[in-house]
């Protein structure tokens, strides 16, 4: 018996390394995948993405990780928030083909980091993404997306304009409704796939509405390869320097979050991870799953809140279970009627779902500042906070010849800079 093994979890029904019965393991990937569904189809339903792509690269990732991570951590990858906007402004403007050199620059500075913290520790990471500046960036992450989640609940598209619809806002506003009560009134499993329970809600009203457009169902094949969008094969590849610097900073941003993760799995499981399998195994693991994403034409991925909320209600810490979710999500994508389906939403319930989403992401921020006390009657928290947030939220891009920068690359760099830079105290606070 490894050492890994010789203890065992007295509070979970299945343990990290217990295998179920197939007809339960069956059961049990299903239930993790959905749990996991409606986030990781979401990102990509906002970027412009195939929804398949997303969930075949989600398995994939997963599966990468766990054999990284020695099969010792239950963690799911799936599509990540963060790099939402960058990626939404690189859709407009180079295609995929900037989203994918991003993305793989964003697993690479996983991979650099980890061989840092494989040699010297984690003790710097915490110096350079204090509270002060992780809060307000995951802040502007949501908040400067809001005027997207307006657009898609109020504006009907009539050839190449816009016009404003009640019955659009009507829908987003039930979808979100609806959205609410299942997080406040839900119990068990079922209260954690809140976002998914909504949009099929929401997808049922606007049906009802009279505007979803099933043509794209009906015309798909039940089978059928997910879009692959693969380098030299799919596009020629063009380096461009301003689609990597745009996403790579927020590469330090997940972290931290994947970093939060793995100590609530820790409490979670009796276990710490930091030790073993290692901090650097679990950003390695992460940062690899990002680079394949990028080469087959999926996001970023990365570890889910959703997925700890899945193994606390449970206790099936299983990684047979998540290896199962992982080979669901991938034969999932090949579904061809899923995928139109999943396209067919129409932006109206996009734009509820993305009231309610994007205002947790920036919610979350903020909590970040109140759980750990930051006091903003010092001079130095209030000028990193400030410039972070209009900078971010008023997208003032720094634009160099063909190099274009996102107000939140250039919030995330100048926050780490004024936080090393700066004093502790104001000259008038001594």
């Amino acid at each position: 018996m490894s050492k890994h093994e010789e203890y065992r979890n007295p509070e979970a029904i299945l343990d990290i390394h217990d295998k179920p019965t197939f007809p339960h393991l069956l059961g049990l990937s299903i239930q993790h995948m959905f749990a996991m569904f409606g986030s990781t189809v979401l990102v990509p339903i906002l970027v412009g993405l195939n929804p398949g792509i997303a969930l075949f690269s989600s398995g994939v990732g997963t599966l990468l990780y766990i054999l990284i991570t020695q099969a010792k951590i239950p963690a799911y990858m799936g599509s990540s928030f963060t790099f939402i906007v960058p990626m939404m402004a690189l859709m407009k403007t180079t295609g995929y083909e900037g989203i994918a050199q991003g993305t793989i620059s964003v697993g690479v500075v996983y991979l650099v980091v980890a061989l840092v913290i494989s040699q010297l520790g984690s003790d710097w990471l915490d110096k350079i993404l204090p509270p002060i500046v992780v809060g307000p960036i995951i802040m502007v992450i949501g908040l400067s997306l809001a005027g997207t989640a307006a657009t898609d609940a109020t504006m009907r598209t009539v050839g190449k304009s816009s016009v404003y619809d009640i019955k659009y806002f009507m829908i987003a506003l039930v979808t979100l409704l609806v959205t609410i009560a299942f997080n406040m009134y839900l119990k068990g499993f079922i209260s954690l796939i809140p976002i998914l329970l909504g949009l099929i809600v929401g997808y049922l009203f606007a049906l009802m509405m009279g505007v979803v457009d099933l043509s794209g169902v009906e015309q798909a094949k039940w089978l059928t390869a997910p879009a692959f969008e693969i380098p030299f094969i799919n596009y020629k590849l063009h380096f461009n320097i301003g689609a990597v610097l745009s996403m790579m900073p927020l590469a330090f941003v997940t972290m931290t979050e994947h970093t939060g993760h793995i100590m609530v799995l820790n409490t979670l499981t009796h276990r710490n991870f930091f030790k073993d399998p290692g901090l650097h195994r679990t950003l390695s693991g992460d940062g690899l799953a990002s680079i394949v994403a990028g080469f087959i034409g999926g996001p970023p991925v990365t570890s889910y809140g959703e997925n700890i909320g899945v193994l606390a209600v449970t206790r099936v810490h299983s990684v047979y279970v998540l290896m199962g979710a992982a080979v669901s999500a991938i034969i999932f994508s090949f579904v061809g009627k899923l995928s139109a389906l999943i396209q067919s939403i129409p932006s109206p319930v996009i734009g509820g779902i993305s009231f309610l989403l994007f205002g947790t992401i920036a919610a979350n921020g903020l909590r970040i500042l109140i759980d750990e006390k930051v006091d903003f009657n010092k001079k130095r928290n209030l000028m990193i906070a400030a410039s972070i947030l209009v900078i971010g939220i008023g997208n003032a891009s720094f634009n160099v010849g063909n190099l274009s920068f996102s107000g939140l690359a250039v919030a995330t760099v100048l926050g780490v800079a004024l936080n090393l830079i700066l004093p502790q105290q104001a000259l008038s606070e001594k």
